[in-house]
């Protein structure tokens, strides 16, 4: 099966619409990879998931980093997002994805007599786009949390390793996630898909909060639904990326994005387009948009990062997203919106994909896809800042929460 590592042979919002992001691994990815997860696993059946039992987000969380770097195993669903644009010495430019999503199934390891017995998935995302070409290529592992196949150490176990996994089957070696005592250095490898990451982060801001004290509200009012949030939204990033039979040595900026709970979204949210955007002016912008089957607003909110790393947080009616285009994936039929103006307090910008068909197709989990995207930001046709925009509740891709 995919959790063993080896390879297995909703709705769309209308163009006008407002949109966002990526409770995708707490809602969408996570919570319904626990359910296939559990559907496959050789766990006894009468193992459970009692959704009061795990940890909820709350807003008086006590953060202590770089602790909180680390796995935080009573929560059911956690991930460490990085997102970037690349550029080698010849001009060649690459926008990448990779992320490490920890899936809880138990909150405690089977009373088991056996090496297979795990608690948590562990799964990993890449992606390259090679924006010269215009080829997006994308990779997948999905492995029991277990001495052989992948994990999340601790603090006291490992003072560097967040998280790892062996190579999907066929390629040597791991993927790892480890802090180098200001940021993240990460590397990937997947032969069958073509592509390999080999990359390291120092940050030019500090991290920041995504909603007050970190607490990000999915929901809105007394409903439930949130995160603990954190972002690095500047790092500067240097290594190489291997594409085909090319290794390029390549420089540039990335994205960080933390979040731990256990929440499934409410149940009319489908989906959300998540904006990550840094303007070349020196601020950075992070905006979210849950919304229904029919493309209503359920949820909204954003922050601005001044240049000095000051936040600002931004409520719903603050902010207008509008998509200007759409496009319609070969591979899924799905149609997603393709640009879009964005209007925060007065401001306007457009934002553009840098190339249209950046859709992850996944093969270990039947229905799972979603866009992630390199895109760039314009004001009156000039080129103001680039970023990331990740689609999801598109199509007949899986309902979060499921």
């Amino acid at each position: 099966s995919g959790l063993d590592g080896e390879p297995h042979a909703g709705d769309r919002v209308a163009p006008g619409g407002l949109m966002m992001r990526r409770f995708l691994c707490s809602a969408s990815l996570c919570l319904l990879l626990t359910g296939a997860a559990l559907a496959q696993t050789e766990a006894p059946r009468r193992e459970t998931i009692d959704a009061d039992a795990w940890l909820r987000a709350r807003p008086d969380y006590t953060w202590s980093f770089p602790r909180d770097h680390w796995s935080h195993p009573g929560y059911r669903s956690e991930w460490w997002y990085l997102t970037g644009h690349l550029q080698a010495a010849d001009g060649r430019r690459f926008g990448y994805q990779f992320t490490f999503f920890r899936i809880g199934m138990l909150r405690q390891v089977p009373a088991l007599n056996s090496p297979w017995a795990a608690r948590d998935l562990v799964m990993g995302h890449a992606a390259l786009t090679d924006l010269q070409t215009g080829d997006h290529h994308f990779s997948e592992v999905l492995y029991r949390a277990m001495p052989l196949l992948g994990g999340f150490p601790s603090l006291s176990e490992d003072s560097q390793m967040l998280a790892w996994c062996q190579s999907p089957a066929g390629t040597p070696g791991r993927w790892t996630l480890r802090f180098n005592g200001d940021a993240f250095d990460f590397s990937m490898a997947d032969l069958g898909a073509g592509f390999s990451l080999d990359l390291s982060t120092k940050p030019d801001k500090p991290l920041v909060f995504q909603g007050p004290g970190g607490f990000s509200a999915k929901a809105t009012g007394a409903a439930p639904g949130a995160s603990q949030y954190y972002s690095f939204t500047r790092l500067r990033t240097t290594g190489h990326v291997v594409i085909g039979a090319d290794t390029v040595a390549v420089s540039g900026q990335s994205w960080m994005d933390k979040e731990f709970g256990s929440d499934k979204l409410s149940p009319q949210q489908t989906g959300w387009d998540w904006f990550s955007l840094q303007l070349h002016d020196g601020r950075d912008l992070m905006i979210y948009v849950l919304h229904d089957s029919l493309g209503t607003i359920d949820h909204a909110s954003g922050t601005m990062v001044a240049e000095d790393g000051s936040t600002r947080y931004i409520d719903r009616e603050d902010f207008v997203v509008e998509a200007t285009d759409s496009w319609t994936s070969p591979n899924t039929g799905t149609e997603y919106p393709a640009g879009w103006n964005l209007r925060v307090d007065g401001e306007s910008w457009t934002v553009h994909p840098l190339l249209a068909d950046q859709e992850n197709v996944g093969r270990r989990v039947g229905d799972l896809f979603y866009w992630e995207g390199a895109v760039e930001v314009r004001v009156n046709g000039g080129n103001a800042g680039a970023g990331y925009v990740e689609l999801t509740g598109y199509g007949n891709s899986r309902r979060p929460g499921i």
